[in-house]
């Protein structure tokens, strides 16, 4: 017997199942049942939803945004390296209002604080139109990075690119606008990005004694924009090692693009003719911002920001 006649009679069995006497046909209302009720007829009760008002610990956030000039975008994946940090800024502190991979933002708005990435090509007008913008409508303007801050390893380059070619010249944006927050490294670590949001938030919206943290903790990255866009070897040799603030970690050596430190019985020997003073040593340096403000409050800047992230209990 095929498939086919198999299923005709497994088919018509219950078709013979169904007509017997005493069970009502198949798709048949019973006997004696009551008829469907009319839409009409039928009473839907309907619960209202209670609306649950989303309770933010701020009132009024801050507006960030991050204008990237020529970097390599690592300032940026460092910011992105804050995981659920950058999370709990931008759900109670901050809106991100323009950020070329994060927000879909054409033009720069109005903003409180402007996180800037990278040095500025003078060759590229709407680079430079974009970085004098950025200085009009941003209360606050950061220099994220070595390259912003000092030009790092954009001050070495010398153009030739294949897309385009007459792109040479290379500033640190200090250059062209007033800065007011140096946040160097190459890049700056990812617990250093957040802690300058949150301790921005606190100098803007916080009490009178979240304030006096806040500018005590940012005074001394102030004090790195108003020194300039110049730095080099002989900078870490003035500021750091004959201050006595060096630790001999290397850092310095290790970021430097033309290799002109290395490291001789622990401490940086700088070959100066080497330099190309790019300022790369100098805002990798850990102790480059080293101030006795901020030591001297440290565990009440520590507290403000743990507090601010909601670690207070842990």
């Amino acid at each position: 017997m095929g498939l086919l006649s198999r299923l005709k009679e497994i088919f018509k069995g219950k078709e013979q199942e169904a007509e017997k006497p005493g069970k009502p046909a198949a798709g048949k209302a019973a006997a004696g049942a009551k008829p469907a009720k009319k839409p009409s007829d039928v009473k839907v009760e309907q619960k209202l939803e209670e609306k649950i008002k989303e309770e933010k610990p701020v009132v009024n956030k801050i507006t960030v945004g991050h204008v990237h000039m020529s970097g390599c975008t690592g300032c940026l994946v460092s910011l992105a390296d804050n995981y659920e940090g950058l999370f709990k800024i931008l759900d109670d502190y901050a809106d991100l209002v323009y950020c070329l991979t994060l927000a879909d933002v054409r033009h720069i708005p109005e903003m409180d604080v402007a996180l800037v990435e990278g040095s500025v090509c003078l060759q590229d007008e709407c680079s430079v139109r974009e970085i004098k913008e950025t200085r009009e409508k941003a209360k606050v303007v950061v220099a994220l990075g070595g390259c912003a801050a000092y030009g790092n390893i954009t001050r070495f380059c010398r153009g030739g690119q294949w897309n385009q070619p007459q792109h040479e010249s290379f500033v640190p944006i200090g250059d062209l606008i007033d800065v007011d927050v140096y946040l160097p490294s190459c890049p700056p670590g990812a617990e250093a990005i957040r802690n300058v949001c949150v301790m921005a938030y606190l100098l803007l919206q916080g009490t009178d004694e979240q304030k006096a943290l806040a500018a005590a903790y940012l005074t001394p990255l102030m004090n790195l924009a108003k020194r300039g866009t110049e730095a080099c070897g002989c900078d870490l040799m003035y500021d750091i090692i004959n201050q006595g603030l060096c630790m001999g970690c290397g850092t310095c050596a290790a970021s430097c693009p033309v290799r002109a430190i290395t490291m001789e019985y622990g401490r940086p020997n700088i070959d100066r003719e080497m330099c190309i003073k790019c300022g790369a040593c100098y805002a990798q340096c850990p102790r480059s911002e080293f101030s006795f403000d901020v030591i001297n409050q440290f565990e009440g800047i520590m507290e403000a920001i743990d507090g601010a992230m909601g670690k207070g209990g842990e």
